[in-house]
């Protein structure tokens, strides 16, 4: 049987937990890292039980590997292209096993291992509810994605559908909305995995640098869809004083997905797909989805700031998506 936390001293948890880490890493409070010319991007994330994970959708190593994506993706989405590694800060109760904690670290190795970066040490601490803090550091490119840079006449792309997670989330969870749902067995996987084991798109940025036209500068509008597509968006238009057309028949939406609601809700609003957002020109925008297949034009960027409309019938469009802080 694992032993639980409380079980363990500190010193114990913490030389089981340096076996993730470079040798001697986590011996001292602090840690170094090397100098570098490019700058340091630096983003938190928190994933917390019972809003982020649960034991009955999430095994403890997907656990680990979604904390660390979530972060990746953040840093993807501000033009990182290296990973420097990350800190975690893991609060849990006493009761909870070992064998979790292994599970969780264990996924956070797995997705370092793809994605690149050591763990550069962290905190423990006991607490009511189980909690995983991560502090992830990468290395800027030369372009520095922000959400305030979209620009009217923008092209919005993204680098993948959207819905998958929040599909994937429902079929874990046996939602009525789905259980009498005729899903491709394709989709259904597709989905589930991309709830469990999401992606950063670090690769879709390098061939973002890659196939920039000449004659453009370095700018880009951009930000990640971890709140949902249209949060996104909003967030874009929002911080850059613009505004959106959307396309209705272009919405970024897997082969085989089902119209009408919940579907067109969890495309847009469903959240934790962690695809790109960018608002590009129109050459560069055109380059890209050659580098990037599975990528897809979703609207415009226009001068009408803080409003989103549909281009069928140019209705504004309700931006009402995921909020952190409301209610249940």
């Amino acid at each position: 049987m694992s032993p639980t936390l409380a079980d363990l001293s500190e010193a114990e948890l913490l030389k089981r937990l340096a076996r993730f880490a470079p040798p001697d890493q986590l011996s001292d409070d602090t840690a170094a890292v090397p100098s570098d010319r490019r700058p340091l991007l630096i983003n938190t994330d928190v994933a917390v039980d019972g809003i982020h994970f649960s034991d009955a959708t999430t095994t403890p190593t997907d656990v680990g590997w979604r904390a660390v994506a979530a972060n990746l993706s953040d840093l993807a989405a501000s033009g990182a292209v290296e990973i420097e590694g990350i800190t975690v800060a893991l609060v849990a109760p006493g009761r909870t096993s070992w064998d979790w904690v292994d599970g969780v670290y264990q996924g956070i190795s797995a997705a370092l291992g793809q994605y690149g970066g050591i763990l550069l040490g962290g905190d423990c601490s006991k607490g009511e509810q189980r909690l995983l803090s991560i502090t992830a550091l990468g290395r800027l490119g030369p372009l520095r994605i922000h959400r305030n840079a979209a620009r009217p006449g923008d092209v919005l792309v993204t680098s993948g559908p959207h819905g998958l997670s929040r599909l994937g989330l429902a079929l874990l969870q046996d939602d009525p909305s789905v259980r009498d749902i005729d899903l491709p067995s394709t989709l259904r996987d597709k989905a589930i995995a991309r709830h469990q084991k999401p992606t950063p798109r670090l690769e879709e940025v390098q061939q973002l640098l890659a196939c920039k036209p000449e004659h453009l500068p370095w700018r880009a509008g951009g930000t990640d869809s971890s709140d949902g597509l249209l949060s996104a968006v909003v967030g874009l238009c929002n911080s850059s004083g613009c505004g959106a057309v959307l396309r209705n028949d272009q919405l970024p939406v897997s082969e085989g997905w089902p119209e009408g609601s919940p579907w067109t809700d969890w495309c847009l609003a469903g959240g934790e797909d962690f695809e790109l957002v960018l608002s590009l020109p129109g050459a560069w925008a055109d380059v890209w989805q050659q580098y990037v297949p599975k990528s897809q034009r979703i609207g415009q960027i226009n001068a009408e700031a803080g409003v989103i409309r549909w281009a069928h019938n140019h209705e504004q469009v309700d931006t009402g998506g995921f909020d952190h802080f409301g209610q249940p």
